[in-house]
């Protein structure tokens, strides 16, 4: 089985792109929507992250809002978040890898907004980057309600800059033309990759 992948800076369009591979038959493992899943009431993160930051948790849940407000200013509280969180996620990726070998997938996409950051790319066999112009994606992320200026710059700050993600990446996927445009990469990406662990 081969493992890619897949990252993008914000406003790039990793999450349609990752829809992508899902629509093209490749089982992704989605890491926002295992964070929503240990965020949620009853979920592995709830206890460790109210007794690390206090007043985040709501109704039994924590507020995405309440913690992205602390770790935003605070570099050490990102830390502490990081290394509560990590683990956990690690826990539902070990999940995920588990049944695809069940099931005898030839691949598997890591759909990880912070894949190079993390260290994620050493557990992968490739890594596609999808990206778009700087314009492209400034446009994109300022459109959304609850983003500011300020708090995209914050963002930025703390992701590894596009053209590094370029140069560290096997496959590069742009949403530059459409998505029309992407999901003929997509396409050629799955075909080569499951051709590939097929003739292994």
């Amino acid at each position: 089985m081969i493992t890619l992948g897949l990252t993008g800076s914000i406003g790039m369009g990793k999450s349609a792109t990752a829809g992508m591979f899902a629509e093209a038959g490749v089982p992704v493992y989605d890491a926002d929507a295992a964070v929503h899943s240990i965020y949620a009431r009853g979920g592995l993160a709830v206890g460790p992250l109210a007794e690390r930051f206090g007043d985040v948790v709501i109704d039994g849940a924590v507020s995405r809002d309440r913690l992205r407000a602390i770790v935003l200013k605070d570099p050490q509280a990102l830390k502490d978040l990081e290394a509560i969180v990590h683990p956990l996620v690690g826990v539902t990726q070990k999940q995920f890898r588990d049944e695809a070998v069940a099931t005898a997938a030839k691949l598997v996409v890591l759909d990880i907004p912070l894949l190079f950051e993390t260290g994620g790319d050493t557990r992968c066999d490739y890594v596609a980057v999808v990206t778009a112009p700087a314009s492209v994606q400034r446009a994109r992320v300022l459109l959304r309600e609850e983003m500011s200026e300020t708090e995209f710059e914050k963002i930025l700050e703390k992701q590894t800059p596009d053209a590094e993600k370029r140069a560290r990446a096997d496959f590069v996927i742009s949403t530059a033309f459409g998505f029309d445009f992407a999901r003929t990469h997509v396409n050629a990406i799955v075909d080569l990759l499951t051709d590939m662990d097929g003739a292994s």
